[in-house]
């Protein structure tokens, strides 16, 4: 009978091979179903075989997780084989982990912790206990069980020390990094486990290191979270030039491969002619073998071979070896994104970085490419024009949350830049597609509500409707959690309420950024510190304390320039503070200063602050009586006032221009939320998409309309407009 077996097997391989997956599946249904017994040990593997199947070129949970469960059943009645009761363990564990069932995962992985407790010291061993505290990590963050995660992580790694195996050291170093990330309740842990990482990857031979290409995404990138969330973006370049050049690197030798690949199949064909002389067989056959030779080399072989029980693929994406970034060996295999996920976050990456420094050229490209990866991912899990949230299956659920938060990551940052650019038609386009995208997917991309909602309000500030805007914000304020970013909102809204101009609106301008300046040294970075010292610079000057005034915007240039490097917010800061030098008669710093704000905003195609220094400019040169410098500087300003009505002309006619400013919450029907809930609200630790929220990051604040904060002086011109 084992020869029996043994021959199904072998033809379930050759139909698996061929891409008939079916057959090979009854291939070895046909032994479970025998009529004969075979050995428990024969059927425990056949199922074993049938699941991994199943789980990574279907949607079929539900019959995988049931030949699991019935190889538990027999395996309870055999006293050895450890290596397979593992596998069983892992695998089920896996599948509970599909299907949202997060009890007996749990229950799974600790059992299996017990069975390695008593399996004695061997490397083997070893390595169980870390795939099995890995998974129970991932099982304990989306209960929110932060402390308990990172308990089972330092097992892991305490394992993988024990057994002299630096990169898998380094695997548990990164997952409890990222855990520290979203949990950050101490900045001195999440720092000491940014330098835990460090000297672990250092300690990998350089040879070894080129070879872990997963794990140098997943720690560049977890550095670069990192360092923007505590501003630190002088250093994040290195991490985000680093990422930029392996992902290049990665990609040549990809299109490398599938040249040699292409040309050994063209050889092969002609190999297989039968009137080929003798001569031409031996020369092109000598070729194969150099061919395949130099294949070999590029390309990475799993070292156990053991590919027909390697770990299923989260959300069942069918992608070949070659296309996972792995992030640990066997029997772990981790990887914490598909690769093309990783390819857009690193595009992304490039433009958070790049956005604020006005490079705007390059962050087209970068989201363009980025958003062009994640729409082809999508086509893959099913969701086209028309797919909803409830058409999609339980098990791909995950993976099409991971590439839809990034497609809302990419309209976020092109609805920035837009806006930066006055090109307001531009931006209206890009937040109707995400919110369009949000209501097809409201559970999934809820986290998305709270931005839509400033997004609006970022658009209505712009086009000069001041009002529409502080309630946008204010209600994005109420759709989150995020301390950091309910301060961002709060600070966007009282700039507005400062640019409606009159009491009421000033006296809700304090109410707002009163209780952020308070709290402001409490917060990670200067991200919310830079905001409140602008909103709070403003409305000193609408109290007539210029002094004052100057004294905390010139804080908050400072902070702005050393840390965060966002030219648009430096612009409108210098603006303020040349109109304040004005205002105080110090023509020669104020004419400085404003030459300098001019030229940022004109870098950034920002029109309405270049409105804004040039109406400053004008008032300085009537101070100076340099006529002619002042007929110049109004010509140009015409120019630049003419352009921006035609521009605001045109986004006022948009169809959309309405439905986006007005008044009104966004209104959506929840799909099986329960379900969808339990699939996304805490992602597996070792694929799970944590980026720092990019609004917090460097959105620019709102710029102030050119026809207020110009007058300051009013001792000589008598009125005030803030």
């Amino acid at each position: 009978m084992e020869a029996l077996a043994e021959g199904l097997w072998g033809l379930a391989d050759y139909h698996e091979r061929k891409g008939e997956i079916e057959k090979a599946v009854k291939c070895l249904e046909a032994i479970c179903q025998s009529h004969v017994s075979f050995f428990p040990v024969v059927e425990v593997k056949t199922r074993l075989r049938i699941a991994t199947l199943l789980l990574k070129h279907s949607h079929n949970v539900t019959h995988a997780k049931s030949h699991l469960e019935r190889s538990q059943l027999l395996l309870h009645s055999i006293p050895s084989c450890f290596d397979l009761k593992c596998r069983a363990y892992s695998l089920l564990s896996q599948c509970y982990h599909l299907v949202g069932a997060i009890p007996p995962q749990k229950q799974i992985l600790n059992k299996a912790l017990q069975l390695s407790a008593s399996a004695g010291d061997g490397l083997s061993v070893k390595l169980w206990i870390c795939n099995f505290n890995s998974q129970l990590a991932n099982a304990l963050i989306i209960e929110g069980d932060y402390p308990n995660s990172i308990s089972a992580l330092e097992c892991g790694y305490i394992c993988a020390a024990q057994i002299s195996y630096p990169e898998l050291q380094m695997f548990f170093a990164t997952s409890i990094l990222h855990v520290h990330l979203m949990q950050w309740d101490d900045e001195n842990l999440v720092e000491q486990a940014v330098n835990r990482c460090d000297q672990v990857w250092e300690s990998i031979e350089s040879n070894k290191r080129r070879q872990c290409l997963g794990l140098l995404f997943y720690n560049e990138l977890l550095h670069i979270f990192y360092r923007f969330r505590v501003c630190d973006y002088k250093n994040a370049a290195q991490h985000v030039d680093k990422l930029d050049a392996a992902v290049k690197a990665d990609m040549q030798q990809t299109r490398e491969i599938q040249e040699l690949t292409n040309e050994l199949n063209s050889l092969n064909q002609s190999l297989s002619r039968s009137d080929l002389h003798y001569r031409d067989r031996s020369a092109l056959s000598e070729k194969q073998a150099q061919l395949q030779e130099r294949l070999r080399s590029k390309t990475r072989v799993n070292p156990t071979g053991q590919h027909y029980l390697e770990p299923a693929y989260f959300g069942n994406v069918r992608r070949t070896l070659d296309d996972k970034l792995e992030l640990a060996p066997s029997p772990i295999d981790g990887e914490w994104l598909p690769k093309s996920a990783v390819y857009a976050l690193v595009d992304l990456m490039v433009v958070i970085f790049g956005r604020p420094k006005g490079l705007f050229k390059e962050c087209g490209k970068r989201i363009q490419s980025g958003m062009q990866l994640i729409q082809e991912e999508l086509v893959k899990l099913g969701i086209t024009d028309g797919v909803r949230e409830v058409d999609l299956q339980h098990s791909a659920i995950w993976m099409a949350g991971v590439y839809l938060m990034l497609l809302m990551q990419f309209f976020e940052n092109k609805v920035a830049v837009e806006l930066t650019r006055s090109e307001f038609v531009e931006a209206q386009e890009a937040l109707v597609q995400m919110k369009n995208w949000y209501i097809r997917f409201p559970t999934i991309l809820q986290a998305c509500e709270s931005i839509i909602q400033m997004l609006r309000g970022q658009y209505a500030h712009y086009v000069g409707c001041y009002s529409e805007a502080a309630f946008h914000y204010i209600e994005a304020a109420k759709l989150t959690e995020s301390k950091s970013m309910q301060a961002m909102y709060q600070i966007y809204a009282a700039v507005s309420y400062i640019c409606i101009g009159d009491a009421e609106s000033s006296s809700q301008a304090l109410d707002l950024i009163g209780p952020v300046y308070r709290m402001m040294d409490t917060l990670v970075g200067v991200r919310e510190k830079t905001g409140v010292l602008f909103a709070y610079g403003l409305l000193l000057m609408k109290q007539h304390d210029l002094q004052e005034a100057r004294n905390r915007l010139a804080k908050g240039l400072q902070l702005t320039h050393n840390h965060l490097g966002n030219l648009q917010l430096v612009a409108q800061y210098l603006t303020i503070l040349g109109s304040l030098a004005l205002a105080l008669h110090d023509t020669v710093q104020s004419r400085e200063i404003l030459r300098s704000s001019l030229t940022l905003s004109k870098k950034l195609y920002d029109i309405p602050t270049q409105i804004w220094v040039l109406s400053v400019l004008t008032a300085l040169y009537q101070e100076l009586g340099e006529r002619g410098s002042e007929m110049e500087n109004v010509d140009y300003q015409r120019k630049k006032v003419d352009e921006m009505q035609r521009r605001l002309a045109d986004a006022h006619s948009s169809i959309h221009h309405i439905e986006l400013i007005d008044k009104v919450k966004l209104e959506v029907q929840q799909f099986h939320e329960l379900d969808i809930k339990r699939s996304t609200a805490g992602p597996s630790m070792s694929v799970n998409l944590d980026i720092p929220e990019s609004v917090g990051l460097s959105t620019p604040l709102p710029a102030p309309s050119s026809s207020r904060l110009v007058d300051l002086d009013t001792g000589r011109r008598g009125k005030r407009k803030i």
